[in-house]
């Protein structure tokens, strides 16, 4: 067994794990529900981890993973409406404050799951190109321009604007 994956850890990034599955599913009964098939799909699959990778990224990596396939089955993004939850309201500075946060996330819902979940990725969970590039199973330029678009996305939905999805021509 390998000594990294520790009850100690896994209590570390197990709050990680809710926070990020709750963004992507945006249900907290289904969050738990993904996060708990990571764990039994980690503990079950733990002698196929390769030893030198990162435990953190190999979660998210699973945690993802599961997440795409229980959108194909479900076939639609209806269930991905909810809110964060039905907690108090976020302390704000000032009513700006308020209204400026209440703006992002509604943007932030607005993103493609793929857009919300390198953000989350990157930028709350910290971890760097390469590692989310792993994760997510792309290449590493993918990621960069998918960072890109949806942080150009973001700023144009938090300046009113609506995001157009670009339409393929196919030949």
């Amino acid at each position: 067994m390998n000594t990294d994956f520790t009850d100690d850890v896994l209590r570390e990034l197990l709050p990680r794990l809710r926070r990020f599955a709750l963004m992507l599913t945006r249900n907290q009964a289904a969050a738990d529900d993904l996060v708990q098939g990571c764990m039994e799909r980690a503990i079950s699959r733990l002698a196929t981890r390769r030893p030198d990778g990162d435990l953190r990224a190999w979660l998210f990596s699973i945690l993802y993973r599961q997440f795409l396939n229980d959108q194909r089955r479900a076939k639609r993004y209806a269930w991905i409406v909810g809110m964060l939850g039905h907690d108090e309201e976020p302390t704000a500075q000032s009513t700006e404050d308020l209204v400026v946060a209440r703006a992002a996330l509604k943007g932030f819902d607005q993103l493609k799951p793929e857009q919300r979940a390198l953000l989350l990725l990157v930028t709350v969970e910290g971890l760097s190109y390469r590692e989310a590039s792993e994760t997510l199973m792309v290449p590493i330029g993918t990621v960069m321009s998918r960072l890109s678009r949806a942080r150009q996305a973001l700023r144009d939905l938090a300046d009113g604007h609506s995001v157009a999805s670009p339409l393929r021509v196919l030949k």
